[in-house]
């Protein structure tokens, strides 16, 4: 649907503006990027800034200040390839990662915000935002698409001071086209659940500035991808803090779960919500969006109703006049669910001076 999309826009625009719309959108497309360049701290080689070369481990790092949750990246270093750049400059670039706990390969599509550039939060530790999609998820991540207004919706968020300036991750969500994983590690089939718990997270740490704690770890995702998020939220809490799920997905309902019940029952959230009441877990949090033209908020009002207690925190946000698409739900989050998450995580801390 997506290409699609931006086929139909090139067509609008005719043979000038495209040309203009293509050297804006894709200029650069398919060269090497490099995230985070502080300058090297003074007799020391390199860095964790773009001055390795991919596969590398930092030889040495800034030391991080005043906060010991901080992990600077640990290497080794991904490549990364630019797929699109924004307005303000800031790039999305995707790898290929081979996931050592999951056995499973696929692409990530990456994103950081101006600030992660910024000298003066070198030695700071960034939130992360696991963006996963709807749809197949597969081959590709919709939300690397630039024209949902994702990353433009947090970098305004930050200039208005009501957004956290996120990293964006965005890993495809399924091997193939043919089957919804539930995000899940099915028996007989890909470990797409360890791929996203595991995998992206290790990945994340190993090429960005990022926080030990789940205190700067959460999920967003629509459909499909909100149902994932949210179970990996429920069933990880000591990984992961916040989820923002739009559309409405909650039980999992992967034909491949025949034959296994139990481990079905494992991957359910509401089994899983309860279990995190009973043992009085670490409090979570869950934003869900609906939009008033489509269908799913009663079953949001049921999960609110039966687990919305204790350390399972719910809200519920309506997008006015909203359908099941994720131009729909960025509106969402531009009108209120990045501030929510913004207070519910930490946040970068720049240098004194």
């Amino acid at each position: 649907m997506w290409i699609g999309g931006a086929t139909a826009l090139a067509v609008l625009l005719g043979g000038g503006g495209f040309a203009a719309w293509k050297l804006d959108w894709f200029s650069g497309n398919g060269s090497t990027v490099s995230f985070g360049k502080p300058p090297p701290a003074a007799g020391t080689q390199g860095g964790e800034g773009g001055q390795r070369t991919p596969g590398e481990s930092p030889k040495s790092s800034p030391t991080p200040s005043g906060d010991p949750d901080v992990q600077l990246a640990t290497g080794p270093a991904a490549t990364f390839k630019q797929t699109t750049k924004l307005d303000d400059g800031t790039i999305i670039a995707k790898t290929r990662l081979a996931g050592a706990k999951s056995g499973f390969e696929g692409d990530v599509w990456v994103w950081t915000p101006k600030e992660y550039d910024d000298p003066k939060y070198a030695k700071s530790g960034f939130p992360v935002l696991i963006a996963l999609p709807g749809g197949n998820g597969y081959p590709a991540n919709y939300w690397s698409d630039r024209s949902l207004g994702l990353q433009k919706a947090i970098s305004e968020g930050v200039q208005a001071g009501t957004s956290l300036p996120f990293i964006v991750i965005m890993p495809v969500l399924n091997p193939d086209a043919k089957y919804y994983y539930d995000g899940s590690d099915i028996p007989g089939q890909p470990k797409m659940g360890t791929w996203i718990s595991e995998d992206i997270p290790d990945f994340t740490r190993a090429n960005f500035r990022t926080y030990k704690s789940r205190d700067g770890w959460a999920f967003m995702g629509s459909s499909s991808g909100a149902f994932v998020g949210m179970k990996q939220l429920l069933q990880h809490p000591d990984k992961f803090k916040a989820v923002i799920a739009s559309g409405g997905e909650l039980v999992p309902d992967s034909p491949l779960w025949k034959g296994h019940q139990a481990e079905m029952d494992e991957n359910n959230p509401e089994k899983l919500a309860q279990k995190l009441i009973d043992s009085n877990g670490p409090d979570v949090y869950i934003n869900f969006q609906v939009g008033t033209k489509e269908s799913g908020k009663p079953s949001m009002l049921k999960f609110q109703q039966t687990y919305g207690k204790g350390p399972v925190k719910t809200t519920i946000r309506d997008i006015q006049n909203g359908e099941h698409n994720g131009w729909h739900y960025v509106r969402g989050m531009k009108e209120g669910s990045l501030e929510w998450v913004s207070k519910v995580l930490k946040g970068p801390k720049p240098e004194a001076g």
